[in-house]
């Protein structure tokens, strides 16, 4: 059975992708600081406390939703 891929990790593969994920995706690349483990939540929660524009905050959503629909046994995490 394959380890499942966390969000973080599946979202850096979309680093080279022309899209507002693909933006997302290098931010947060370049973010040492990114609540890799925090899901979701936690994660709106940094976008909110470093002053993210709303947009970001839906990208975010979106990758969220697109990450799950290609992974059935999504935890969440």
């Amino acid at each position: 059975m394959a380890k499942h891929q966390s969000f973080t990790t599946w979202l850096k593969t979309h680093r080279k992708d022309d899209s507002a994920i693909g933006d997302l995706a290098r931010d947060v690349s370049a973010d040492p600081d990114w609540p890799s483990r925090r899901g979701l939540s936690g994660q709106i929660a940094y976008l909110e406390e470093r002053g993210a524009i709303p947009a970001a905050i839906d990208t975010l959503e979106r990758a969220w939703e697109a990450y799950d629909a290609r992974s059935p046994e999504s935890d969440g995490v």
